[in-house]
């Protein structure tokens, strides 16, 4: 049974981000370019549900997530709904705000909350690299 760490523990890092309009209806996270959130696939609990999104770097070399998908292809692709745009939309926050973005296992989980809230993760280990390869390969 995988182990559930709350935001508010030791091993759970927390940084303040802020979630910025992408195109006309999607969301993205400004992140910053310090080596905590690699450019590649990755896991994003948003609304206590696991999604996929993908941390790219931006002509500036920051980093920056655009939006949180159902699924590796669709994050990749930037298609299908983005998830974290109506979790933005269903907690009541503008663009230009300021979200908690926690540090579950860098490179591949991370949370999205509102400040001040509390979350539960689940912790699961990241795939080993080779088996994440295969999958990439199978994925196209």
């Amino acid at each position: 049974m995988p182990e559930r760490l709350p935001s508010d523990h030791p091993s759970v890092e927390t940084v303040e981000v802020t979630i910025d309009r992408w195109g006309r209806t999607r969301s993205r996270l400004s992140l910053p370019a310090d080596g905590r959130f690699p450019p590649g696939a990755v896991r994003l609990v948003v609304d206590d549900v696991t999604r996929h999104a993908t941390i790219e770097t931006t002509d500036d070399g920051g980093h920056e997530v655009k939006g949180a998908y159902d699924n590796a292809r669709l994050a990749r692709e930037h298609d299908g709904e983005d998830r974290l745009e109506a979790w933005r939309r269903a907690v009541g926050l503008d663009h230009g705000r300021r979200v908690a973005l926690d540090i579950v296992e860098s490179g591949f989980l991370y949370g999205i909350r509102k400040p001040g809230e509390r979350s539960v993760y689940e912790a699961v280990e990241s795939p080993n690299e080779s088996l994440a390869s295969i999958a990439r390969d199978l994925d196209g």
